[in-house]
């Protein structure tokens, strides 16, 4: 079965939306998020603004996702590791797999293994300082 390729914001939306639906619910990762997460119908305009910069660079996403992030671990005492990120990356590229195909579908999978290797990197460098 032919599908679309991730091609407007509409399509980026439903891919974080599906996306944060699985996380919320997974055993591992949704402590994390249903704990720092407040906002989530802000958080997805957020998330949804940083992949279309991601994406298709017509928007501008403004926050920090390093920054963020060293927090959160701190929060948790440190114990955001490498096997959270795989977790993160392997539930992105399923939910693209079960939403899209095409060019901007396999770009967000290689977007998002560099994102995660090298936010992992800098939560685990921030620990030093």
């Amino acid at each position: 079965m032919e599908k679309p390729d991730i091609n407007s914001r509409e399509a980026v939306a439903r891919l974080v939306n599906a996306f944060y639906t699985k996380v919320r619910q997974d055993a591992v990762l949704g402590p994390f998020f249903n704990t720092t997460i407040t906002d989530w119908e802000g958080h997805m305009e957020t998330l949804t603004t940083f992949w279309m910069s991601s994406l298709f660079m017509k928007t501008r996403y403004t926050g920090n996702p390093i920054a963020v992030h060293v927090a959160v671990d701190k929060a948790f005492d440190h114990c955001i590791s490498e096997t959270h990120f795989g977790l993160w990356l392997n539930l992105w590229i399923e939910t693209i797999d079960e939403l899209y195909q095409g060019d901007y579908a396999e770009n967000a999978k290689r977007r998002a293994r560099k994102m995660a290797t090298f936010i992992n990197l800098k939560v685990y460098e921030a620990r030093k300082g």
